[in-house]
């Protein structure tokens, strides 16, 4: 199992409309804190006829940004990884060709519905951009763009074909793996599918054809990918319920194997990031399986607290990701 610390680091993803003309204040006055993503929207957020204006505030947010950074002292703001969500493999070739110096702070960008029929498109475009001048800094290294693709299309829904459009899906994703980021997964678009809505006090996990496409994906790529959680809606209720179903869905995720999540609203990003913290326990746990003497003859031994087993040949995989995690949330 490899694990690329870069791709545990995109944790809480906020999603903005380009439309949003204040998103470049909000981001170098630190209004959404010190931690998080960044995902600039160009897609569902964005109707169509507004699309050509959406594209040119995208350029204004972004080159704000950028010159507010290259102007200042790093530590002035912080600037998160910032992706662009772009509506189609054509858009993406577009957006691109529109950015000067501001493709700088673009660390990748965001394929929704990304299936059979676009992939090739989405890929080529990605090595193109990955291979282009442009992809040089000022200070000459060659900076590297990611992609997310989300898994959020018909075709994967239909049980009929799920399990071969998934491996199909994969063998895509593979092409251009040291390209991606994180595998993303369209919770409201399979909400839609089905004609569900969770409300604060039920999880995802609660609407069970959704639960089982949710473990299809998570079996086929949670091996060798990070893949991140379904959105959460809410944000708001009389009583902050809405944070405690969070909590609960952040812990589901990770019992299931998710790492990450995307928020749609600034009060969420403390929330998820408090749940990729470490248990104090697992940690230990992590550090003494992964610190074990391989000479060795018994390779299993008590936990830190003495109430389970450790099992370092089994639980090593487990180990190496809690102690990633610890590194950059932090640990209860």
């Amino acid at each position: 199992m490899e694990l690329r610390k870069e791709c545990y680091e995109v944790g809480a993803l906020l999603y903005c409309p380009a439309l949003n003309a204040k998103l470049a204040d909000a981001v170098i006055q630190n209004r959404f804190g010190k931690q998080y993503s960044l995902a600039i929207c160009l897609e569902d957020t964005v109707s169509d006829e507004s699309v050509k204006d959406a594209e040119w505030q995208l350029k204004e947010t972004l080159k704000k940004i950028y010159l507010a950074k290259r102007n200042k002292k790093c530590e002035e703001f912080y600037l998160p990884k910032i992706f662009i969500r772009v509506r189609g493999p054509e858009q993406l070739e577009r957006i691109y060709e529109m950015m000067e110096g501001e493709i700088d702070i673009v660390y990748g960008f965001i394929f929704p519905k990304y299936t059979i029929s676009n992939a090739p498109l989405y890929n080529r475009i990605i090595l193109q951009i990955n291979n282009s001048r442009k992809t040089n800094s000022e200070s000459g290294q060659r900076m590297k763009k990611y992609m997310m693709p989300i898994l959020e299309s018909t075709d994967i829904v239909d049980y009929a074909c799920r399990r071969s459009v998934l491996l199909n899906i994969k063998r895509m994703i593979d092409d251009v793996k040291e390209y991606v980021l994180n595998v993303r997964v369209g919770g409201n678009d399979f909400c839609h599918e089905f004609a569900s809505r969770r409300h604060y006090d039920e999880s995802i996990y609660d609407i069970i054809p959704i639960a089982n496409l949710l473990s299809d994906i998570l079996t086929v790529f949670s091996r060798e990918y990070v893949v991140s959680g379904p959105v959460w809606e809410f944000f708001a209720s009389d009583n902050n319920e809405w944070k405690d179903g969070l909590r609960k869905e952040c812990e589901l995720d990770k019992l299931n194997g998710f790492v990450g999540k995307t928020v749609i609203h600034p009060k969420q990003i403390k929330v998820v990031n408090e749940a990729l913290k470490v248990s104090r326990r697992d940690y230990e746990d992590a550090k003494l399986i992964l610190g074990w003497d391989a000479k060795k003859g018994l390779q299993v031994g008590k936990s830190s607290g003495g109430e389970r087993m450790n099992e370092v040949r089994t639980h090593k995989n487990w180990a190496s990701k809690i102690l990633m995690l610890a590194e950059i949330y932090g640990v209860n």
